[in-house]
C-alpha cells in the first residue's frame, strides 16, 4: 500500500514540474520575441519626403453674367431674363462644361440727400459659371458679351482631371523615392543598412487649386477686342512618410 502510494505521488510530482517548465519556458520565448520585437522597433529611421509634379492648365473656369439697372422691379427682371436666356443658350451651342447659374439677384437702389433716403430704381444680376479649354475662352468670352453679357467676374486655370490624377501618382513615388534616399544618406554616415520598411503613411497628394485671373474689361465702354486667354502651370505636391528598420 505504501509503496503504491509513494509511486503515485511522485507521477504527480513528476507531472506538475513537467508543467511548471513548460509554462516556465512558454514565458521565456515570449518575453524573448517581446525584446526581439522592441529592438526591433527601437533600430528605426523615421523619414518624410516630397515630390513635387508641374502640369499644364488645360481648362478654363470662367464665371460672367448679366446685371441691369432699371426703374421697376419689373422692367429690371424682364430684360435680366431676355439677356441671361440669350448668353445661356450661346453657351450650350457653344457645348461648354459644367454650365450652372451660380448667382440671381435683384436689389433696391437707394439715393441719399441731405439724410433722406429715396428709392432710386432697381439693379439685377444673374451669374454663370463654366469652363471650357483655354484655347476657346477668349472667343466665348467675346461671344457672351456680343450676346448680352456685362460683367466677367473672373477666369480660373487647371488642368484636366485625368492629368492631375497622373501627376499625384508620380508625385508619391517621387516621395516616396526621396524619404529613402534620405534614409540611406544618413545610415550610410553611421556605417549601417536599411533593412525592412515597418510603417507607411502616406500624408497626402494634394490637387492644385485654380490658378484665379481677373480679366479687366470695360463693356460698357463697347470694348469688345478678342480676348486673349492663356493658362499656366499648376504643382501637385505629396508627402510620404517611411518607418524603417536598420
Amino acid at each position: 500500500m505504501t509503496q503504491m502510494f509513494l509511486s503515485r505521488f511522485r507521477s504527480q510530482v513528476g507531472q506538475q514540474l513537467q508543467t511548471v517548465v513548460f509554462v516556465v519556458g512558454i514565458v521565456v520565448m515570449g518575453m524573448g520575441n517581446s525584446a526581439m520585437a522592441q529592438e526591433r522597433l527601437l533600430r528605426t529611421l523615421t523619414v518624410s519626403g516630397s515630390g513635387v509634379e508641374r502640369i499644364a492648365t488645360t481648362m478654363s473656369q470662367i464665371q460672367l453674367g448679366v446685371e441691369i439697372q432699371g426703374k421697376t422691379a419689373q422692367e429690371v427682371q424682364e430684360e435680366l431674363a431676355r439677356r441671361s436666356s440669350a448668353v445661356v443658350e450661346l453657351l450650350r451651342s457653344r457645348n461648354v462644361e459644367k454650365l450652372q447659374t451660380t448667382g440671381i439677384q435683384l436689389n433696391p437702389v437707394y439715393s441719399y440727400e441731405d439724410n433722406v433716403q429715396r428709392l432710386k430704381g432697381y439693379s439685377g444680376t444673374n451669374t454663370v459659371s463654366f469652363r471650357v479649354a483655354n484655347e476657346r475662352a477668349g472667343s466665348i468670352l467675346d461671344e457672351a458679351v456680343k450676346a448680352g453679357a456685362t460683367r466677367i467676374d473672373g477666369v480660373s486655370f487647371s488642368a484636366s482631371e485625368s492629368a492631375i490624377s497622373d501627376a499625384q501618382k508620380q508625385a508619391l513615388r517621387e516621395a516616396t523615392q526621396d524619404a529613402q534616399q534620405q534614409a540611406d544618406a544618413v545610415l550610410s554616415v553611421l556605417n549601417l543598412s536599411r533593412k525592412d520598411i515597418v510603417n507607411i503613411q502616406i500624408n497626402g497628394a494634394t490637387p492644385p487649386p485654380p490658378m484665379l485671373v481677373r480679366l479687366e474689361k470695360n463693356i460698357a465702354a463697347g470694348e469688345v477686342a478678342q480676348t486673349p486667354v492663356i493658362g499656366g502651370e499648376q504643382e501637385v505636391q505629396a508627402s510620404v512618410t517611411l518607418q524603417i528598420s536598420y
